[in-house]
């Protein structure tokens, strides 16, 4: 009788045992969710600002680009004209001038 109360005391501690370790394997993997889920979360968060800092950065060099098209095109725009008039100007100064 005595070495089965032994038994079922030894039993019994193995029992309490093995609870006290699930739960405490139980509380470490809840502890490490929450924290994989912290740490992606600010993956996450740093990733959509770089992706917003890219996207203003982006957005900044197309109006630049933009001004810079703007203003050779005007310059072309005036360069063009400013060769039209010469010529205009050298025609007139041929007609002007009589024959040798």
């Amino acid at each position: 009788m005595r070495n089965q109360e032994e038994q079922s005391l030894k039993e019994a501690r193995r029992v309490e045992k093995r609870a006290a370790e699930e739960a405490e394997q139980l509380t470490k993997d809840q502890a490490r969710r929450k924290a994989n889920l912290v740490r992606e979360e600010a993956i996450e968060k740093a990733s959509k600002a770089r992706k917003t800092k890219r996207t203003e950065k982006r957005a900044a060099e197309e109006i630049g680009q933009s001004a810079r098209e703007e203003v050779r095109r005007k310059a072309n725009l005036a360069r063009e004209r400013a060769i039209a008039e010469a010529q205009e100007a050298r025609k007139l100064k041929a007609k002007k001038q009589p024959p040798l």
